[in-house]
């Protein structure tokens, strides 16, 4: 089963209804008076966000947008594999695969698609073009659901290395942020013979020790970014230990109550704002796409799974050093430390950024796409 197939999204009206629906009958909570979102995500605001989606969202128009950019789908180690495919005009581009992370979907890289794939047309230099594909991770929106246990970082890895083979691109670059952090490393650790480079952005697994002995090899300052990077994965980690240990048991609510799965990804947004400015840094219209994808697939609670399944991969144990080169590009609010990130991966470049933030491709698009270009004209072929 290698066969690719083209692919369009196009929802029936009914599901669209029902989801208007449900949303207009959400039994809400009480909420303490005076605690803004310091108990979790504010009534205030998403009730305000659950009527703008309700009424004023317009799913059709971002379903327009996405069809615009051609996608696929293949079968790969029994799984559906969706995927965006989008060929550069230029004929020396370097493919590159880009691995989304939770609670994303490909919607995430609408706004780096034309920078990367045209950069003549962007005021760029056409030597820094790709080719890109982009996949929806196993468990999550059109690559869903998963049907079987197993699908954690690895089996991701092989499986993005399977499909650059049968898409015919056997030197390649990989990029990622979030999960996609940890996937695209590890593709380059299991195809290095194809892979030329990997480029990741709000590098998840080297935030903090993966045991107490790596804090020796640190600096006094990282030691110190490390118990302040503890501290806070304490106080933000919840809805991480709930889909590391019990996805079955939150899958019930996010598949059945629109406005919780809403809640549910709404918080990680808000989270991940650095300046804590109570409002998703992200443009609203983007969060209600992601998660009206998710819930028009079902799959909040197969992308949950992905917790579970990553497990001691991704971040109970220190990777296997990769020779592969490798960029990180650190965003506000990102937390990776140098040392840690060099315990398993080939640094060959490192930055940072005063603004944007774990979001890079929504929030800082241009950045991020100026930082993946300067990374590979290291290691592109000559």
């Amino acid at each position: 089963m290698s066969t690719v197939e083209p692919f369009r999204i196009d929802v029936p009206q009914a599901g669209l209804d029902d989801l208007r629906d449900r949303l207009a009958r959400t039994r809400w909570p009480d909420e303490l008076p005076g605690v803004g979102w310091t108990y979790g995500v504010n009534k205030d605001y998403l009730v305000e966000l659950v009527e703008h989606w309700r009424t004023g969202y317009d799913w059709r128009g971002h379903e327009a947008r996405l069809n615009r950019v051609p996608q696929f789908t293949t079968e790969i180690d029994g799984q559906n594999v969706h995927f965006l495919h989008v060929r550069s005009p230029e004929p020396d581009a370097v493919p590159l695969i880009v691995t989304h992370g939770w609670p994303s979907t490909v919607y995430d890289f609408l706004d780096i698609l034309g920078p990367l794939t045209d950069p003549r047309s962007h005021g760029g230099d056409p030597a820094d073009a790709f080719h890109v594909v982009a996949p929806s991770v196993p468990g999550f929106a059109f690559s869903g659901p998963t049907r079987e246990t197993g699908w954690g970082v690895n089996r991701t890895a092989r499986a993005w290395a399977e499909l650059m083979r049968r898409l015919g691109y056997h030197r390649y670059g990989a990029q990622g942020g979030d999960f996609g952090s940890i996937v695209s490393p590890e593709l380059g650790r299991i195809d290095r013979e194809h892979v030329i480079g990997v480029h990741v952005n709000a590098l998840a697994n080297a935030a903090t020790p993966a045991d107490p002995g790596e804090l020796d090899t640190l600096s006094a300052a990282e030691r110190e970014q490390a118990a302040q990077n503890q501290r806070w994965w304490y106080g933000h980690s919840g809805y991480a230990t709930q889909m590391s240990t019990r996805p079955q048991t939150i899958a019930y609510a996010l598949n059945d109550s629109p406005a919780g799965q809403l809640a549910w990804n709404l918080e990680w947004f808000v989270d991940w704002d650095p300046t804590r400015t109570e409002r998703p840094p992200v443009d609203r219209d983007t969060v209600l796409t992601n998660v009206t994808i998710f819930w028009l697939t079902a799959t909040a609670g197969s992308a949950a799974r992905l917790y579970l399944e990553a497990g001691s991969e991704a971040w109970g144990r220190r990777p296997a050093p990769s020779p592969v080169p490798t960029g990180v590009a650190n965003f506000l609010g990102d937390r990776a430390i140098r040392g840690l990130a060099e315990l398993s991966n080939t640094i060959t470049h490192w930055s940072r950024f005063s603004h944007g933030g774990h979001f890079a491709s929504l929030q800082a698009p241009d950045l991020l796409v100026s930082d993946i270009r300067q990374f590979f004209r290291t290691v592109r072929p000559r």
